[in-house]
């Protein structure tokens, strides 16, 4: 699956909102996906750091109109927490020769407020 096909939208409310503090996201994202798989779709589509992945199912409410009574779909969340002050990565190689990576993250995801 492609990275947009996997994170749907976010998810803002006054929970999700005091998480942004300490680097936590929520997304509400595909049923079939992983907790690799939705770490990998935040990293590519925003560029940052991604330290874990939590998911959780929710179940669908019972809803009525009238009086028919129906239920809404499940659907699953995921709380990703992001690295808010990433380092750069240094690796060895051939020789013990010290190289530094050139790929740089953001600390925050600038788009999940509509900024």
């Amino acid at each position: 699956m492609r990275p947009e096909d996997i994170i749907i939208k976010p998810i803002i409310t006054e929970k999700s909102n005091d998480g942004l503090q300490s680097g936590k996201y929520t997304f509400k994202v595909a049923k079939s996906a992983t907790k690799i798989q939705i770490a990998n779709s935040v990293e590519a589509l925003f560029g940052v750091k991604v330290l874990s992945v939590n998911t959780m199912i929710v179940k669908g409410k019972e809803k009525t109109v009238g009086r028919n009574t129906g239920k809404r779909p499940d659907w699953k969340k995921a709380i990703v927490t992001i690295d808010m002050n990433p380092a750069e990565e240094t690796y060895l190689t051939k020789g013990a020769k010290e190289v530094k990576s050139d790929k740089k993250y953001k600390t925050s995801i600038d788009e999940f407020m509509g900024a």
